[in-house]
């Protein structure tokens, strides 16, 4: 006689659609062809190994320039533009977020969040906006004969250092996906445990 008691199955919600995965997927890819090409562009060692320099350059300046595409064609998604909302919108919980993040606080009930947490919101707000400085001083390095030396030198040394700080935040944030597979996996599939959304995000209403 079998007195083994199965497990209900685990209930999983949606959390992205298709547009959503396709753009951070691919986002995700330019981002990373970028940083890539520009360590084999700026470390001598890889630049050695490489080789070429003159198709890294061109590669990583059409990545460079592909970069935005993925959300102004993600923008025709209702859902993805909703999600957009979502991430532009603080609210007073974020705030009781972030102050429980720099205090350390990691009690869940002292970090409420809708759909996104603070942090993911001024994730997303900061690499789009290094990502559109990044464009821009790269079309000044690109087109040397629009602009007067002293423009591009600036954009040169903009660039340079912006791409540095990319590298690092990308690495946090990397580093951040690893430690947390359920949201891997909602990035993935699209959809997530029902005990994850009420634990990481109690606020969001499927």
């Amino acid at each position: 006689m079998n007195l083994r008691v199965d497990a209900p199955p685990m209930t999983r919600i949606r959390r992205f659609g298709r547009t959503q995965k396709w753009v951070h997927r691919t986002t995700a890819a330019l981002m990373g062809i970028c940083v890539a090409t520009a360590a084999c562009l700026y470390l001598p060692q890889l630049a050695e190994l490489v080789g070429r320099r003159e198709l890294v350059v061109r590669i990583h300046e059409w990545a460079g320039l592909a970069l935005p595409v993925p959300v102004l064609l993600g923008v025709a998604s209702r859902a993805f533009r909703a999600d957009l909302g979502f991430l532009n919108r603080f609210g007073p919980h974020d705030r009781v977020w972030l102050r429980a993040a720099l205090h350390r606080d990691k009690r869940r009930s002292s970090r409420p969040a809708g759909k996104f947490n603070a942090g993911q919101k001024i994730y997303a707000a900061w690499i789009a906006g290094a990502s559109l400085v990044m464009l821009g001083t790269g079309l000044l390095m690109w087109f040397t004969h629009l602009t007067p030396i002293q423009w591009r030198t600036s954009a040169t040394f903009v660039h340079d250092w912006l791409a540095l700080t990319i590298g690092i935040v990308l690495a946090g944030h990397i580093g951040m996906a690893l430690g947390d597979p359920e949201a891997r996996r909602g990035l993935r599939t699209g959809t997530v445990s029902q005990e994850w959304a009420e634990r990481e995000h109690p606020l969001w209403r499927p």
